[in-house]
């Protein structure tokens, strides 16, 4: 399964044709790559949920349109993975971009995207599943009450 990722990853990101213009390049990135980096690529669920209620970190769902149509989260902007180069004027560079998907696979190769094009980016480690799992019932209730008057006009009703 890494395997497979590593080649996708490579592939996707050899493919982009934004890298040449930008000054970190994928080979630049890798030579970097260190413990410090692999810590720093993740978030958890709580880090994340604490991080957006205080307005600084926009998290983007990179699943396909027929998958976020499925089942979403109100809170979370869809940008598919495979239209992400052409949208990234909707993400904000003043805060950090938390990308997710049911797992992590995808989300961790739109974050490396986006790191190379110069957005701070993690991705969930726990993916939407964990995320669904941690926001039921109680701790649902507690995450919509705590937030600011600003992004209750963001959750539909």
């Amino acid at each position: 399964m890494r395997i497979l990722w590593t080649t996708l990853l490579t592939c996707f990101l050899m493919g982009a044709p934004a890298l040449a213009a930008e000054p970190l390049t994928f080979d630049n990135y890798l030579k970097s790559f260190d413990y410090r980096e692999r810590s720093n690529m993740k978030i958890g669920i709580q880090e994340m949920l604490q991080l957006y209620k205080q307005e600084r970190v926009q998290i983007i769902d990179i699943r396909f349109p027929e998958e976020y149509q499925a089942w979403r989260f109100g809170f979370i902007k869809n940008i598919p993975l495979n239209e992400l180069p052409d949208r990234l004027k909707e993400l904000d560079k003043t805060k950090l971009i938390v990308t997710v998907c049911p797992h992590y696979d995808r989300a961790e190769i739109a974050r490396t995207y986006l790191i190379l094009q110069g957005y701070r980016s993690r991705y969930l480690l726990d993916g939407m599943l964990g995320l669904a799992d941690y926001l039921r019932g109680d701790r649902a209730k507690a995450f919509i009450d705590d937030l600011k008057p600003s992004d209750e006009k963001k959750i539909p009703k």
